[in-house]
């Protein structure tokens, strides 16, 4: 029998239906498990589950506190931060599925990096390095460049930032535009474009899924 491989995915979108940094994600899965069927899942949900938003502040201020001075909520706090740590670091690969929302980087997934970086084993420490990491993420307009919203997506180089150069994963990024096409008439002029960005994502999606499906079984 061979060595069981973890797949750990987090999705950050507050929508159950209908999301399209989901549907990357749900192909990316796919082809996971078409060349890993044996293989395990773990997942957390954001978007649907939140992290309590006190956690980071408890954390942090439990660092400076003598230990048996810890409140309840400070003991949580730092017991939540190591099982997020825990998580990636169980994980042979991870997939994240990151949204922008209202041009910057989903409230939900920024608890999420800050209470991570309370442990001390991602601290100012590339934790993830050489891991495969997988970044599905989506944005309602266009923001590249020549576009009048040039500039405004806060989210994507933040989250290679943390996911790349902070935390050292081996990092994919499939990006799709124009989400809200078909959505917002005032966006009905791109259908053809938004079409294509469309069937270029789904296409990057299955690459990195497969990608993903081959990586080596650890000895």
């Amino acid at each position: 029998m061979g060595v069981v491989v973890t797949l750990f995915r987090l999705d950050a979108s507050i929508r159950t239906h209908g999301s399209a940094s989901r549907e990357i994600a749900d192909i990316v899965e796919a082809e996971w498990l078409a060349a890993r069927p044996d293989d395990t899942i773990e997942r957390r949900h954001l978007g649907v589950d939140p992290l309590p938003a006190t956690a980071w502040a408890a954390a942090v201020t439990a660092g400076t506190t003598a230990p048996e001075e810890h409140t309840t909520e400070q003991r949580e706090a730092v017991a939540l931060a190591a099982t997020l740590v825990d998580e990636l670091l169980a994980a042979d690969a991870i997939l994240f599925a990151v949204p922008l929302y209202n041009y910057g980087v989903s409230q939900h997934f920024k608890a999420y990096v800050d209470l991570v970086s309370t442990d001390q084993r991602a601290f100012a420490q590339p934790f993830l390095a050489g891991k495969r990491v997988v970044l599905a993420t989506v944005r309602g307009g266009a923001y590249g460049g020549g576009t009048p919203r040039e500039g405004w997506d806060h989210a994507t180089p933040y989250l290679r930032r943390i996911l790349a150069d902070c935390w050292g994963a081996d990092l994919t990024v499939i990006e799709r535009e124009f989400t809200l096409v078909g959505v917002n008439p005032a966006l009905d002029s791109f259908t053809d474009q938004a079409a294509q960005m469309h069937a270029e994502a789904l296409k990057a999606a299955r690459e990195a899924g497969r990608a993903l499906g081959g990586l080596p079984v650890p000895v």
